[in-house]
């Protein structure tokens, strides 16, 4: 294989991290009713199979490999069947993986040239793939394939351009969104028009979750956030990129951190503070669920939880894009995209039917949609299928302001390490400066070796 040797060199990097996968974790929670799709595939006998067959001729299969589950699994099969249906020319066979082992398996099978022919990449894991050649550039392809890259949203799609080529066709952001419980915010006096009230400051949104705790049960958690796992790092990224002069993580020759700085201490202290003054309750294991039984007046999470929540009897609840408390709008957001693994051989038709059914996808983006994700497509979210849908459309902008993990090969893993400090800070156990010191100290060392 020409590409094994440079592929084995990447592979132990690739394997460390377990979190990356963080934003479809609630995928399994109930979903919607199963999903119809009103556009027909756009595909071409002859261009497909590389050979101008007639519609009769065998179709090319090809093979697909995601990481979904639950609700998010049982739409991307319903696409792939509709897809398979709509047309003769393009078979597709789908295989969804635990997404916990998802990444290990995957990249095992492109080193042992054993690889699908299409597979879901978040774009998190982009800067792993693309430069370690784990994936193939698509232009030429997509040129064949007739795909429109003014098609998707810019900032979507350039989560997926490196060194000016597209590596994958992006399917969707996955980001932090606000969802809120009307009855207790009603009791608040924080709700005008079935929508959250608040100034958009760090005052105002502190005032908002004070006025909640103020006013309802005892037992109800006014913003409602676990003290382990990755939800707080990516609510305070979020933050951070709301600030101007924020954002920055490494060091401009890219050898060191740099987030042992005045706009990153400023909105880490912000959320330490909510911790602190008990507008987050502490020894939250489970703040999702605690949203969906009615004991959390808020919930920054995920728009993966649209789904569950509008399918669970009782919840009147509302959802809106990511607090603005600081200087410009952002949040943080990953985002499934389609890219063609490496293999050893590449077959030219597999290659183009493949890139022509990842079109077909993410320009059904209003179907996938119901899953509660934001489409990459552009269209799909002015389509009536998707205005249609309840709570999608409060929060489709955040699509624009989506801020994504830096670019570099070691950025899941750091994450990692960088996450146990903040669960020292919000257990209590060092401040927000000390954690900033010391994810500086996690990536000088990761990025060392």
């Amino acid at each position: 294989m020409t590409q094994t040797k440079k592929a084995i060199g990447a592979l132990s990097l690739v394997l460390t991290s377990s979190l990356v996968l963080g934003a479809c974790a609630k995928t399994d929670e109930p979903s919607a009713a199963a999903p119809s799709s009103t556009t027909a595939a756009s595909t071409d006998a002859g261009a497909a199979s590389g050979s101008g067959a007639s519609s009769s001729a065998a179709p090319v299969k090809i093979s697909y490999w995601t990481p979904f589950s639950g609700g998010d699994g049982e739409f991307m099969t319903s696409m792939v069947k509709k897809f398979n249906e709509e047309q003769k020319e393009i078979q597709v066979e789908m295989l969804n993986t635990k997404s916990d082992d998802y990444y290990t398996k995957l990249q095992t099978a492109i080193v042992s040239d054993q690889a699908p022919d299409v597979a879901i990449v978040h774009a998190s894991r982009m800067p792993q793939f693309a430069p370690s050649q784990f994936i193939v550039p698509l232009d030429d392809i997509a040129a064949k394939a007739s795909v429109n890259w003014s098609d998707y949203n810019a900032n979507i799609l350039n989560s997926t351009v490196f060194d000016n080529k597209h590596y994958s066709l992006p399917l969707d952001t996955h980001a932090l969104v606000m969802y809120y419980n009307k009855k207790f915010l009603d009791q608040a006096g924080v709700l005008k028009d079935g929508k959250p009230v608040y100034d958009n400051s760090p005052e105002g949104f502190v005032s908002f979750l004070q006025k909640i705790k103020d006013k309802v049960p005892g037992d109800i958690a006014p913003l409602a956030q676990p003290n382990v796992r990755i939800d707080s790092y990516w609510m305070w990224w979020g933050f951070y990129n709301q600030l101007k002069d924020g954002g920055k993580f490494y060091s401009e020759d890219g050898k060191k951190g740099a987030l042992n700085n005045p706009a990153a201490l400023k909105s880490l202290t912000y959320v330490d503070d909510l911790y602190k003054k008990g507008l987050i309750p502490p020894n939250i294991n489970d703040a999702f669920k605690m949203f969906q039984d009615g004991k959390a007046a808020v919930l920054i999470t995920g728009v993966w939880g649209t789904g569950a929540f509008e399918s669970t009897q009782g919840l009147d609840f509302g959802v809106t894009t990511m607090p603005q408390i600081y200087d410009q709008p952002a949040t943080w957001g990953d985002s499934h995209t389609l890219a063609l693994p490496k293999h050893s051989k590449e077959d030219a038709a597999k290659q183009l039917a493949a890139v022509k059914f990842a079109s077909w996808n993410t320009s059904h983006g209003d179907t996938w949609a119901q899953a509660g994700h934001v489409p990459a497509v552009v269209k799909a979210t002015q389509s009536d299928m998707f205005k249609g849908l309840k709570y999608r459309s409060d929060y489709a902008k955040t699509a624009d302001f989506v801020k994504y993990w830096p670019r570099d090969a070691k950025q899941a893993p750091i994450n990692d390490e960088i996450i146990k400090e903040f669960e020292k800070m919000m257990n209590n156990k060092q401040d927000p400066a000390t954690t900033l010191k010391n994810s500086d100290a996690i990536i000088e060392k990761m990025l060392s070796k």
